[in-house]
């Protein structure tokens, strides 16, 4: 089960390192993580996605919690959160397919932010489903290049 975390650290050097050295020492696999301060510059936020049952989550909370540098950690459950995620991603196209390219970029809300003679790059934000569901589209014209932020999420509350 995935399971999305966010942490409160300090806006401290090698407090990251520390993090997923918590990570990895207890072989836990960290399916996306971002980082980046907040309103308060002397704290970041950290959205770390990872898998695992709720005694293993349980446990990486517990862990995460005993960090020195650690001011917060909130394990969000459905509904509980908004998240976001941004894809950059390059798709090749020529003159039949730029027209239908560019009709499901705009169908998606999404932003078509380069264009070359054999390709088109798109940015998209969105939540999980929506971005994965415009990249499995893009994937019939072919995607030449890709990159994503990740989750990023705040409490509704």
């Amino acid at each position: 089960m995935r399971h999305t975390i966010s942490v409160l650290v300090e806006n401290k050097f090698g407090v990251l390192t520390r993090v997923a050295g918590l990570f990895s020492g207890r072989g836990y696999n960290i399916d996306s993580l971002n980082v980046a301060p907040t309103q308060d510059p002397s704290a970041s936020r950290m959205t770390i996605v990872t898998r695992g049952d709720d005694a293993t989550l349980e446990q990486i909370v517990k862990q995460l919690n005993k960090l020195v540098d650690v001011l917060k950690v909130q394990d969000f459950r459905d509904g509980e959160y908004i998240d976001r995620e941004l894809v950059l991603v390059k798709v090749s196209v020529d003159s039949k397919t730029r027209a239908e390219v560019m009709q499901i970029t705009d169908i998606f809300r999404a932003k078509i932010v380069d264009v070359q003679p054999a390709s088109l790059t798109i940015e998209i934000t969105g939540n999980e489903s929506k971005t994965e569901k415009f990249l499995e589209l893009m994937q019939t014209f072919g995607i030449l290049d890709l990159t994503r932020t990740g989750k990023v999420a705040l409490p509704r509350k």
